[in-house]
């Protein structure tokens, strides 16, 4: 059985917040929305102690929260409970909200102690896990790129930037690294930064992306995969909270102006060996012989992981070529036109940039189907071929999927994917995003009236 957190963790939370008494229980479902409930303080030491009772349709939801019953999660087990069990480490304070408010992490269990198997974060854990197979752990940050609205004109779902919070103006044009952004939005990203050091996560580098409301803060690596996940899961649900509190709203959609640029997620890893080293270290900047099998092994695989990177019917307008977003299996060095990148740095600090998923994709997912293909790769000592000079998107290359339903239907006939997230996960998973294409392509948009009211 796995262990619970230490009471002692509470306990000390209980002591160091005495106001604290409504606790957001956060559970991620398998297309990374958050859900949960809210507990007392009473009520929390029996959850670190048994666990809460959770319905187990709630790993069979899709992103608009409604119930694929054809997962067989729903009506086939009576609904029945799972217990949801807090991560150790995931205890802070929700400072956005009131010095009463905090929040933790859960992850599923059945009945018996054993992880269920379509909680992403265990689908990440099993991943990880493999690694100890051949002495290597993996070390990993996430990057997330995310949109500012204005919030009336979001909510009517024809979103624009928002007024600068000094009364500049909004912004209008491609000025990436601009300062004057970070100044417009200086209340915001503020409160950014004093939310992510009260709850611990590693906030640092901040820039002004490519396109007029968009930013990108970086999360430090960590040499726990598990807690790169669970803090990006974090980040997102501050982000969103913090905008709100100044009238904006924080979207992580893959697309959400056709003009500008899109939102990724990018994800940057290494492996330390058995002496805490850096194992793909080198003074080659195209990297050792165990970096080059895990690249290789990435781009053997990145076509049956598109599902995962590319989750939502939006994610796939993102794929354009000359866009900084990648549309083929291709690497290389100091480059930003290839899927996989090897960033410029000292030898100590060589590491893969996974380039392809979006900002909307499941954290847990997105960087178990990074960790999957790098293991592969290792294990069966894949050459990745020669690196890409220039231009990436003028090169012949191996594409891969790039819409919605070939995404699906190759990941639901992977063995790759089956042989390292389980046969159950990944029919469950297709089964939820099928069932919501069905759903959404089913629905006439403003789009289909420009196009074909009068004209066919």
């Amino acid at each position: 059985m796995t262990a619970l957190p230490p009471l002692d963790e509470l306990n000390a939370f209980l002591a160091a917040h005495e106001k604290a008494d409504a606790f957001t229980l956060i559970f991620t479902d398998l297309c990374g929305v958050q859900r949960g409930k809210m507990l007392r303080r009473s009520e929390m030491e029996a959850a670190y102690r048994d666990g809460r009772f959770m319905p187990g349709s709630i790993m069979s939801l899709d992103v608009t929260g409604t119930d694929v019953e054809e997962t067989g999660l729903v009506w086939e087990d009576g609904d029945a409970d799972r217990i949801a069990r807090p991560v150790a480490g995931s205890l802070v304070p929700a400072p956005w909200e009131s010095d009463e408010a905090a929040q933790f992490i859960v992850r599923m269990t059945e009945h018996d102690g054993s992880p269920s198997i379509c909680d992403p974060r265990n689908v990440l854990e099993r991943v990880v896990q493999r690694f100890d197979e051949i002495s290597l752990k993996p070390v990993a940050a996430i990057e997330l790129e995310f949109y500012l609205f204005d919030l009336e004109s979001a909510v009517a779902g024809r979103p624009v930037p928002p007024k600068a919070l000094n009364g500049a103006g909004r912004p209008q044009h491609f000025q990436a690294y601009y300062l004057s952004d970070l100044d417009d939005f200086g209340p915001f990203l503020r409160d950014v930064y004093k939310a992510a050091e009260a709850q611990g996560l590693p906030a640092r580098t901040l820039i002004s992306e490519y396109a007029p409301g968009q930013m990108e803060i970086v999360l430090q690596h960590q040499p726990d995969a598990l807690k790169a996940a669970d803090q990006a899961i974090m980040f997102k649900r501050l982000v969103k909270a913090v905008a709100l509190k100044h009238g904006m709203i924080a979207a992580f959609m893959a697309k959400p102006y056709s003009d500008f640029s899109g939102s990724g997620m990018h994800v940057h890893v290494s492996l330390e060996n058995g002496e805490g080293a850096n194992a793909f270290a080198d003074a080659d900047p195209k990297g050792n012989p165990l970096m080059r099998h895990a690249i290789g092994g990435l781009k053997a695989t990145m076509a049956e992981c598109m599902g995962l990177w590319a989750p939502n019917a939006n994610s796939y307008r993102r794929f354009r070529a000359k866009s900084y977003a990648p549309v083929s299996a291709t690497w290389g060095v100091n480059n930003r036109t290839v899927s996989l990148r090897v960033p410029a740095g000292a030898a100590e600090t060589r590491h893969i940039e996974h380039r392809i998923a979006g900002a909307d994709a499941n954290p847990y997912l997105a960087l178990a189907g990074v960790l999957a293909g790098i293991h592969h790769g290792i294990t069966k000592e894949l050459d990745p071929g020669a690196a890409v000079e220039g231009n990436g998107y003028d090169l012949p290359s191996e594409p891969f999927p790039l819409n919605w339903f070939r995404a699906n239907e190759v990941l639901r006939k992977s063995a790759f994917a089956r042989s390292y997230f389980g046969d159950f996960l990944v029919e469950t998973f297709c089964t939820i995003k099928e069932a919501e294409a069905d759903r959404f392509f089913a629905e006439p948009t403003p789009l289909d009236f420009d196009f074909y009211l009068r004209s066919v």
